[in-house]
C-alpha cells in the first residue's frame, strides 16, 4: 500500500484496472465475513477469500421496472418530490447542519417544479448527539418492521421507520417519494462517495455521472451495494430512487468546514440534474465507474471474540487504494503483521470506521466495474 492520501481529488488515480458490466441485479459471488475464524497470536491462517472480478449482462429493457423505451432512450417519470435526510445517524453532523439550515432557509435547494423537503430523520439521536437511541435507524426499514402492528413495545427507531414510511412512502409503492438523498459522514478517509443501491437504476447512474463531471477535477466515487446478503434496509430505500452520500473523514459529533462544503456542493449538482431532467433534457448513454461491495472483513479475534489486531499502518487511511495479495492488512497488538490472503486485488473502503466496531467490521472490500446507463428522458 502507498502512503495515505489526504486529497479527495487523488482518489481515482490509484485504481488501475476495471471490468465492464451492464446494469444488472445479480451481485455475483459475494461473501459476507461477519464472523472470522478464531485467530492465534501468530495470525498465520487469516484469509478473506475475496472472489475475482466478474461481468454481468443487462436484462431486456422491458424487464426494468419504472421505465418505458422510445427507441434506445429510457422514458422515466418526472422527479417531482424529493427529500433530503440528515441526522439518520445523530452524530454525523454535516447532514444535520445542512438540513437544519435548509429547514430555516430553503433558497439554496429550491428548483423549478420540484417539491424539496429537508428532514431530520432521527431527532432524538440528534438531540443526544449519538448514532441512534435504541437501534440503528438505517437498518430498520425491513418489510417486517414496516408492516408490524403495535406501539411502544417497539424500539424508538422502528417506530420512527414506520412514521417515515408513512410520510415518504409507502416503500415500493407508486406513491413513494421520487428521490431521497440521505446524508452521512464517515470517520474513514473515503472522501466524497455516492452510494448506489441498484445497478439497474439508470436515473441514478445518469445523476451520478452528471455529478462526477460537474465537480471534476475533484473526485466523487460511487459505491454499489446491491447484494442481498450485504445490503441493508436503509431510510432512503423508501424512495423510488435512493441516493446515499458519505463524506469524510470527519469525527463523530464534529463539524469540519471542508466536509460540510463538499456535501453542500454535491447536493447542489444533484438537484440541478433533477431540474434539468424535469425540464426535458435528454441525457445520452454514459458509463459510470463503480466499486461493488464484495465482502465484509472483521477484525481478527480470539476464542472469546475479543479483538486481537488493528488495521495495519500501511492500510490505515488508504480507502479505495488497491489491496493486493500479500499486502499488510492487520497488525496484532504484539506487532505481528497479518497479510491479505485473497486471490486478487480488491479496493477496501470504510477502513476502521468508528461506527462499525459494533457491527464487527474492520472494512469492506470492493471490486471496480464500469456500468453502462441508457440515455434517459422524462416520459
Amino acid at each position: 500500500m502507498g502512503e495515505p492520501r489526504s486529497q479527495v481529488s487523488s482518489l481515482l488515480s490509484v485504481c488501475d484496472s476495471t471490468t465492464t458490466s451492464q446494469p444488472d441485479g445479480g451481485g455475483g459471488d459475494v461473501k459476507d465475513v461477519k464472523t472470522q475464524p478464531h485467530l492465534n497470536s501468530e495470525a498465520g491462517n487469516f484469509s478473506t477469500g475475496a472472489s475475482a472480478a466478474f461481468s454481468v449482462s443487462t436484462p431486456p429493457p422491458s424487464t426494468l421496472p419504472g421505465m418505458s423505451f422510445h427507441g434506445s432512450t429510457a422514458r422515466l417519470s418526472e422527479a417531482r418530490r424529493v427529500a433530503i435526510f440528515g441526522g439518520t445517524h445523530g452524530n454525523e453532523m454535516s447532514g444535520v447542519a445542512l438540513v437544519n439550515l435548509w429547514i430555516k432557509n430553503s433558497d439554496d435547494i429550491q428548483r423549478r417544479g420540484v417539491d424539496i423537503k429537508p428532514f431530520i430523520a432521527n431527532p432524538k439521536a440528534v438531540e443526544k448527539c449519538v448514532r441512534y437511541v435504541e437501534t440503528d435507524l438505517n437498518r430498520a426499514f425491513t418489510p417486517e418492521n414496516l408492516s408490524a402492528s403495535g406501539g411502544d413495545e417497539f424500539p424508538y427507531e422502528v417506530r420512527r421507520a414506520q412514521e417515515i414510511n408513512r410520510m415518504f412512502g409507502p416503500k415500493g409503492s407508486p406513491e413513494a417519494y421520487d428521490v431521497i438523498f440521505d446524508l452521512h459522514n464517515t470517520t474513514s478517509n473515503m472522501g466524497c462517495t455516492l452510494i448506489l443501491e441498484s445497478s439497474k437504476d439508470h436515473f441514478n447512474l445518469q445523476m451520478m455521472n452528471y455529478i462526477k463531471k460537474a465537480i471534476s477535477p475533484a473526485s466523487c466515487l460511487v459505491l454499489l451495494n446491491e447484494h442481498p446478503l450485504l445490503k441493508y434496509s436503509t431510510c432512503r430505500s423508501v424512495a423510488k430512487h435512493a441516493v446515499g452520500l458519505e463524506v469524510g473523514p470527519q469525527p463523530q459529533g464534529v463539524l469540519r468546514s471542508n466536509i460540510f462544503e463538499a456535501m453542500r456542493v454535491i447536493l447542489k449538482h444533484a438537484l440541478d440534474f433533477i431540474e434539468l431532467f424535469n425540464e426535458g433534457m435528454e441525457f445520452p448513454p454514459c458509463t459510470v465507474e463503480v466499486f461493488r461491495v464484495n465482502e465484509r472483513i472483521d477484525y481478527p479475534r480470539d476464542a472469546n471474540r475479543n479483538i486481537i489486531a488493528m488495521v495495519h499502518p500501511n492500510l490505515q487511511d488508504c480507502d479505495w487504494e488497491p489491496l493486493n495479495p500479500g499486502d499488510p492488512m492487520f497488525q496484532t497488538f504484539d506487532g505481528k503483521t497479518i497479510p491479505y490472503q485473497g486471490s486478487c486485488t480488491v479496493y477496501p473502503t470504510f477502513i476502521n470506521e468508528a461506527a462499525y466496531y459494533e457491527k464487527q467490521q474492520a472494512f469492506v472490500t470492493t471490486r471496480r466495474e464500469t456500468l453502462a446507463a441508457s440515455s434517459i428522458r422524462k416520459a
